[in-house]
């Protein structure tokens, strides 16, 4: 494995490609975290790449959310004379209308999948996708257009999605101790609730999210969403009929690329630091 200081991805519009180092070390942290899920577990699962905007129009994702949402659609046939050489774009009067929407966390998707079923008071579930915010700017690995977020979502009573929170907040901070990475926790803004309406007031009397970041960079969430979604996509807790209670943890895998090899220098000091971290986490077997 190389020991050269990692290369800087192209400015391509927020849209970098990894080298096969970089692609290991983001495999060696997704497998991380979604083991720690499957242990507390939860059930791995795939999610489509694309959700209708009508159902994420139904979770008020295009109230709160308007300046990152990136949708996606086909071309009209008939009009596809009209794409521009100049800008290299196809004009919106050439498109059909857009009907799907590239979704920016990977939970969205978790909660429709379960819209009107019943869930145990314990479940778990955990994904990995790509997600995809329009950004002001991007940079390298730390600001993206498109990017892989694994998240560990709780799904089911509040005790059970308030608990999740508190165990992969310990999870995430014994980690970061691990890997001598420092990381800060802090209170954010949340993105599931109207910042101008009645449950921002809640949020800022409780808050709902908190980052871990490194330097200025979040690299890892803790998020609840109380009730929020179980109301809207009538998920109900088993044996009650009432809404489920939810809340996820969301790591940045790409962000964590940067994390690392801003603190370690180089992508084999990178991938053997997480590979130490990993070893001295393990819990000691019998007799040790």
């Amino acid at each position: 494995m190389s020991t050269a200081p990692p290369r800087p991805p192209a400015a391509n519009g927020g849209l970098p490609s990894l080298g096969a180092e970089e692609t290991a070390l983001l495999r060696l942290l997704d497998d991380t975290f979604e083991k720690w899920g499957v242990s507390a577990g939860a059930r791995p699962m795939t999610m489509p790449p694309l959700l209708p905007t009508a159902d994420l129009k139904r979770l008020d994702y295009y109230e709160n959310f308007p300046h990152q949402a990136v949708v996606a659609t086909a071309i009209d046939v008939d009009r596809r004379g009209e794409y521009c050489s100049e800008t290299g774009c196809f004009p919106c009067s050439s498109l059909q209308p857009a009907e799907l929407g590239l979704p920016s966390a990977s939970c969205y998707a978790v909660y429709l999948d379960h819209e009107g079923r019943e869930v145990a008071a314990d479940t778990l579930v955990t994904v990995v996708g790509w997600c995809f915010r329009k950004e002001e700017r991007y940079e390298g690995l730390r600001r993206q257009l498109g990017f892989h977020m694994r998240e560990i979502v709780a799904l089911g009573s509040r005790e059970h999605a308030d608990a999740h929170l508190r165990d992969f907040t310990d999870r995430i901070t014994a980690f970061a101790r691990a890997l001598d990475l420092p990381l800060r926790r802090e209170a954010a803004t949340d993105p599931f609730y109207d910042k101008g309406g009645s449950k921002a007031l809640l949020q800022r009397l409780s808050p709902v999210k908190h980052e871990f970041l490194f330097e200025d960079l979040a690299i890892a969430s803790v998020n609840t969403h109380r009730n929020f979604f179980g109301d809207r996509c009538s998920i109900t807790l088993a044996g009650t009929g009432e809404p489920a209670s939810t809340s996820c943890v969301a790591f940045g895998l790409e962000r964590w690329l940067s994390a690392l090899t801003r603190r370690y220098g180089t992508w084999a000091a990178a991938t053997e630091a997480v590979l130490a971290a990993g070893d001295r986490l393990q819990p000691a077997g019998p007799g040790v």
